[in-house]
């Protein structure tokens, strides 16, 4: 998949323009279209038209700077600031622009500084049906993840919004140092087989696997698996110990990995890993 078109939400607190500028790189797969959005929520207070005008004079006062700096990359850019309720007002933005890509952040929790995906950005993961990046906006060495894509770690569960992930993955060749395709059978998938019946499943599980990275080698982008046994919170260790850049993983509402990614999984992650999470539907 081809990302052309870019939607980039920001509420100026963990999105900066240096975050953005990050992103450039996918310039090298067709990137050439930036929209900016800035949601001014109304569930956080009642503002007055004065209170409203200020906001949204500072927030064109941004946009405007970094527009220019959007067209000296030689991309075209627009942006939105809108009054009202985070997850709608994307929604509505995505669909009138006919984005690739959403790009939103995590957020602060309070003084101690947790991050953690809040009920809006659950809530519009959830509903929505394009690619979403959830970034990570800084590493706890306080530098910009500026190498976003190098090495993927891809969440394969064989379902077919995981295989769309993997698509999506091909499109970004150009920018891939080496994918790290990690697959985790759970105990729950593993309930009744007895031990004949486990030793086939990994059997089966490493041929898959295999083939997948010899089909990603054809596609020109360098790959390896791993096969874990335990459950989907070591796919973050495996990241670690693999120095993945980013966690990929397939999304789908109709399927059970859903709940289980958006649920527990997801949150884990954005609470203490230091990775951006892609999310394709």
């Amino acid at each position: 998949m081809e990302i052309k078109r870019m939607l980039f939400v920001t509420d100026f607190e963990e999105l900066w323009f240096d975050s953005l500028q990050s992103l450039m790189v996918l310039r090298e797969t067709g990137l050439d279209h930036v929209v900016l959005l800035h949601v001014i929520e109304r569930s956080l207070g009642y503002y007055t038209t004065e209170e409203k005008g200020k906001l949204t004079q500072i927030a064109e006062a941004r946009f405007i700077d970094w527009a220019q700096s959007i067209y000296e990359e030689g991309l075209e850019c627009g942006s939105y600031i809108v009054v009202g309720d985070t997850v709608s007002k994307i929604q509505e933005t995505e669909k009138e622009e006919d984005v690739d890509l959403i790009v939103i952040s995590r957020q602060k929790r309070g003084k101690i500084e947790k991050l953690y995906l809040d009920s809006k950005t659950l809530e519009f993961l959830r509903q929505t049906t394009k690619p979403t990046l959830v970034y990570k906006y800084k590493k706890k060495s306080g530098k910009i993840n500026d190498t976003l894509f190098d090495v993927p770690i891809l969440a394969m569960d064989w379902s077919p919004a995981a295989n769309r992930a993997i698509e999506f993955l091909v499109g970004l060749k150009t920018i891939i140092k080496k994918i790290q395709v990690v697959h985790v059978a759970t105990e729950k998938s593993m309930e009744g087989l007895g031990s004949r019946g486990l030793q086939k499943m990994e059997r089966e599980s490493r041929k898959r696997l295999d083939e997948l990275c010899n089909a990603l080698e054809g596609e020109g982008i360098d790959a390896e698996y791993h096969f874990l046994v335990g459950d989907l919170t070591l796919i973050e260790k495996a990241a670690q110990e693999r120095n993945a850049t980013i966690i990929v993983s397939g999304t789908s509402k109709k399927s059970a990995w859903q709940a289980r990614w958006l649920g527990s999984v997801s949150q884990q992650l954005a609470e203490v890993s230091e990775l951006s999470t892609l999310l394709i539907p």
